[in-house]
């Protein structure tokens, strides 16, 4: 078997999702980009920065943006408190924190719970929406946090 092939085959079953809360929804994103999860700490301010660029930390030597989705997705009550929680994920070849409410768990999603989402006027564009997967009583969207965070209106890539 190919390295394509497998790779398809590998695509086809069930893939794992870190669950976080952004106001009252429940998002899920590729466990495979997520490098570590950890506590909210006050970025670095950095001028003309879009309003939900925190800032940045100092990483282990590395130099990361920090980015609010709650801001992004226009949550109406956005607290820094001890659940709020920086996702330092691997896009590309960079480094970048998201700040969320809360990480939920990591659950495993089969292919075919997942949903195209529907058309409708949401606050994240559904060229970000992977899909909606019912899992029991959750509603869980699935982003595309890569072409989210490398999307121009971020303003975290040139």
């Amino acid at each position: 078997m190919g390295m394509m092939e497998k790779l398809d085959v590998q695509a086809d079953l069930a893939r794992e999702y870190l669950t976080f809360r952004l106001g009252d929804e429940e998002y899920g994103i590729d466990i495979l980009k997520v490098q570590e999860i950890r506590g909210y700490e006050n970025p670095t301010r950095i001028a003309n920065a879009p309003h939900f660029l925190k800032g940045v930390v100092n990483l282990r030597g590395t130099i990361v943006p920090i980015a609010d989705l709650r801001m992004r997705f226009g949550c109406s009550l956005i607290e820094y408190n001890s659940f709020t929680v920086t996702i330092v994920l691997h896009i590309g070849q960079r480094t970048i924190g998201t700040v969320v409410d809360s990480v939920s768990d990591v659950m495993e999603i089969p292919a075919d719970l997942i949903r195209p989402a529907p058309e409708m006027n949401a606050s994240v564009g559904a060229e970000f929406i992977r899909g909606l997967a019912q899992v029991g009583e959750r509603m869980v969207i699935l982003l595309d946090i890569e072409s989210m965070l490398l999307s121009q209106d971020m303003g975290l890539v040139d």
